[in-house]
């Protein structure tokens, strides 16, 4: 892995963003038993790891909403926001106890960083837990930021969380791309100008294929080769 500490070499690099639940790591396994854990409060049944990993990827509040309305309860914001601070206390606890990076992501990262390519983060996932959860898989120090929607303020998918991820990373959108797997994703860097490489291995329920997509990816091994096709390295900023 090469580390980032040639400030010419950071000007000149394109920048790769990528999602973080459903695109780098499987979390969904730790978010469905912290959402297990607060719905067993709440008397609400239980949700399985099938159907939690479709309700992934636009915040707590929102998975937290989604899996009570298909259970039939529709929650009073009190109530909404007394799980919202359980789920969150639980999962922070507990939050690498079965998450793992998908295959081959690890690699793909190192390899993207040893052909010259910066890479950052951009997720609707809290900040705090998303660093949390790539410093105990070991993955944080590949990545020169980390933002979440509460860096800016803002969330998925508006385009402004990614366009300000890149100019924190020190990257321009017309040298960027963003790899993630599902149609907010997909909306988010459409809005900001910004192609992106789907996964087809993510959290929805609609195909990667029909997300709009420059091209869509099977397994990590492939990405190096979409993203220096999409950016090369030596193309003019």
């Amino acid at each position: 892995m090469t580390a980032w500490k040639d400030g010419a070499r950071i000007m000149s690099a394109p920048t790769v963003v990528f999602d973080l639940d459903g695109t780098l790591v499987d979390t969904a396994p730790d978010l469905v038993a912290a959402l297990n854990m607060v719905f067993a409060a709440e008397g609400i049944p239980q949700v399985t790891d099938a159907a939690g990993r479709n309700m992934v990827g636009s915040g707590v509040r929102r998975m937290i909403e989604l899996a009570a309305a298909r259970a039939g309860r529709a929650l009073p914001q009190l109530t909404l926001e007394r799980m919202y601070e359980a789920f969150v206390a639980h999962y922070a606890a507990h939050i690498a106890e079965r998450s793992k990076p998908f295959p081959g992501a690890t690699e793909a990262l190192d390899a993207l960083l040893d052909h010259g390519y910066r890479l950052a983060v951009c997720t609707n996932k809290l900040t705090h837990l998303a660093q949390s959860l790539l410093h105990e898989l070991r993955l944080a120090d590949r990545f020169i930021v980390i933002c979440g929607p509460d860096s800016f303020g803002i969330s998925k998918p508006d385009p402004g969380i990614l366009q300000r991820t890149i100019a924190a990373a020190g990257g321009r959108p017309n040298r960027a791309v963003m790899v993630g797997d599902s149609p907010i994703d997909a909306q988010t860097a459409r809005a900001a100008q910004v192609p992106l490489i789907a996964v087809n291995f993510g959290y929805t329920e609609i195909p990667a294929a029909d997300f709009g997509a420059w091209c869509v990816i099977d397994h990590y091994d492939q990405l190096l080769n979409a993203v220096c096709e999409l950016i090369p390295l030596g193309s003019k900023p």
